[in-house]
């Protein structure tokens, strides 16, 4: 599809008008400039044509700021890829010198460039927008994104610009979706990078570089990957504002989306509990995961370490010892042309269903030579039959005598017994326990 980037100086409500155009709130919208800082992708279907909307972030063309200069990279590069640029001013503020640097950028594009005066809330706004002529465009058109004025004048304009055939919209259904999680600073970005080969999503030493989920889609072994690099989550107690806020939500909404999470976690800071309260999450949501020890290059070299790595993750992560781990280094690519076979692993494996019968059989010689759990009179729990009632994840119910009889533990005996039968590594399950003579349910 062809794609069309949203681009201006900070606070000019570039993100506002992003959500605006793809009719949901996925870019951040806060009063303080610079909060958008990598590109972020959205789709646009407008009169049966449909095209990627970028938003950046602001661009300060005289600002050195180490962020800023990457920041500066990463919008020449969403311009470069686009068809149609549409270039967001303030109308209530006037243009600026910070303005005309940006226009200054953009002049060899200008025979696919749309300057949109935004806040332009009203007719009586109206003579706000004669002055952005003054930069040089063609296509003026004024706006307001907070109040949806004159957006589809905007969208036919940005549709007849378009020189790619816009309608037509890549089959990408099948694409597994994967979710690089984990707290900031451990490589996520990074490792996006060396999987897609290209400096797709922002990287610096400063923690929480990445507020937005930014995600590609690729393709390996015949299979399509569509891999969101989502923020680094803090504590609860950590998020001090709402950007940090939003960015907590939208990665746990990718969670949500995705089939399998990829945890990253710091060699040098291993099983935090904040990584087991992470991890918990997306058990708790039904995805599968694939753990990753990355920055294994900074641990001593020596012959102990490997050792005492797996020892910690065994004694810190006992609810998902059924993971695959993967011990890897951004920097130099160890073992990451893995990753993706272990994703497609895990999401075979939490596409997988059991008929009834072999089920059941399974069950039955499970249960032979365990002993089952009782109540407080000595009466058993006993098995009629149980099914699988889904497979994404896999979830299993089971029909007793007395619901109220399971006990954790046995539960848990039994997950285990069900995973190793049907090869879960990786994919969380779920039972459930319904009396058959009765209302009762545990779960």
């Amino acid at each position: 599809m062809a794609i069309v980037s949203i681009v201006g100086r900070p606070n000019v409500g570039k993100s506002s008008l992003f959500n605006r155009m793809i009719g949901e709130r996925r870019a951040i919208v806060d009063d303080m400039p610079g909060v958008t800082r990598d590109r972020l992708y959205g789709r646009v279907t407008w009169k049966e044509k449909s095209f990627y909307v970028v938003d950046t972030g602001g661009l300060l063309m005289k600002d050195r700021d180490p962020i800023m200069e990457g920041m500066k990279g990463q919008i020449f590069q969403a311009i470069e890829e686009s068809d149609v640029v549409i270039f967001v001013v303030d109308g209530t503020q006037g243009i600026t010198w910070m303005d005309e640097d940006v226009a200054q950028v953009l002049r060899s594009y200008s025979s696919r460039v749309i300057l949109a005066v935004n806040k332009i809330d009203d007719f009586t706004h109206e003579d706000d927008v004669i002055e952005a002529y003054s930069l040089g465009f063609e296509t003026v058109i004024g706006v307001s994104a907070l109040h949806n004025r004159d957006i589809d004048a905007l969208l036919d304009k940005t549709c007849e610009l378009l020189e790619a055939n816009v309608s037509e919209v890549p089959v990408d259904e099948d694409a597994i979706k994967v979710a690089l999680v984990g707290r900031p600073n451990v490589g996520k970005s990074s490792i996006l990078n060396v999987l897609t080969g290209s400096e797709r999503s922002l990287v610096s030493d400063i923690p929480g570089t990445t507020r937005d989920s930014i995600d590609s889609v690729i393709e390996y072994k015949g299979r399509r990957f569509r891999i969101v690099d989502t923020a680094g989550l803090r504590r609860k107690s950590r998020i001090r504002d709402d950007i940090e806020f939003y960015s907590t939500v939208r990665t746990m909404d990718s969670v949500d989306q995705c089939d399998v999470a990829v945890f990253v976690m710091d060699a040098r800071e291993l099983a935090t509990e904040q990584d087991q309260r992470l991890v918990n999450e997306i058990l708790a949501r039904g995805k599968g995961v694939v753990l990753v020890v990355n920055k294994w290059d900074l641990l001593p070299n020596t012959p102990e370490v490997g050792d005492e790595v797996q020892t910690k993750l065994r004694e810190e992560f006992r609810f998902v010892l059924h993971a695959p781990v993967l011990f890897t280094s951004a920097v130099s690519g160890r073992r990451l042309h893995r990753l993706l076979d272990l994703v497609g692993q895990v999401y075979d494996r939490r596409q997988s269903r059991f008929s009834t019968t072999v089920l059941n059989r399974i069950i039955r010689d499970m249960l032979a030579f365990d002993r089952l759990p009782t109540d407080g009179t000595g009466r058993r729990l006993r098995i009629y039959y149980c099914t699988q009632s889904s497979s994404v994840p896999p979830t299993f119910i089971f029909f007793v005598n007395d619901a109220s009889i399971v006990t954790k533990s046995f539960e848990n005996h039994l997950s285990k017994k069900i995973r190793e039968a049907g090869d879960y590594d990786g994919v969380p399950l779920r039972l459930f326990w319904r009396t058959s003579h009765g209302n009762s349910e545990k779960s």
